[in-house]
């Protein structure tokens, strides 16, 4: 497999994961300029509410399957926050764990970032609007296409990633 290291790019897999519909963005950085790869949402609103054990399975498949049509070289996932109820939560970690492990059955980097940290990194305030997060990602990716809002958080999340990477080389400490 062709590596960053060994072509001078990088392509992070963004993910935005929910029990109903995942996002996912992947971005493409060479020489400090970002190109859009691929985006879309892995949707499991067809199964039967109850079915949970089901719709994880197709998370973990839609994400093996993108991870086999554009190769990551990393992933980077937006940490779980608190649900509007204690069980939202714990179906939204569970579609979170269905993600990492497809990830990790590629052995593709994992890293994670906490939503605040993802639109202050994009807009520069940790409280941002979607609509202001959706503005910065076609502004960056140069992009007049109009995407899921899970699509665009997955995008924002990986955009983060690059830019705490470049920050990290910057300082010498990646």
């Amino acid at each position: 497999m062709t590596t960053a290291l060994t072509t001078g790019s990088v392509t992070v897999l963004g993910l935005d994961p929910g029990s109903r519909v995942t996002g996912y963005g992947l971005v493409r950085e060479a020489s400090g300029a970002l190109t859009l790869v691929a985006a879309g949402t892995i949707r499991t609103e067809s199964l039967a509410t109850s079915d949970l054990a089901g719709r994880l399975g197709l998370i973990f498949k839609g994400v093996t399957r993108i991870m086999r049509e554009y190769p990551p070289d990393e992933a980077a996932v937006e940490n779980v926050f608190g649900g509007k109820s204690v069980a939202s939560a714990l179906k939204l970690g569970q579609a979170r764990g269905a993600a990492l492990a497809a990830l990790a059955s590629g052995d593709i980097p994992v890293f994670a970032y906490e939503p605040t940290k993802v639109k202050k990194s994009l807009v520069g305030a940790g409280r941002a609007e979607k609509t202001q997060v959706a503005f910065m990602i076609a502004q960056l990716l140069g992009s007049r296409q109009k995407f899921a809002a899970d699509a665009t958080d997955a995008l924002a999340v990986a955009v983060c990633h690059l830019n705490h990477r470049r920050f990290l080389r910057m300082g010498g400490t990646g």
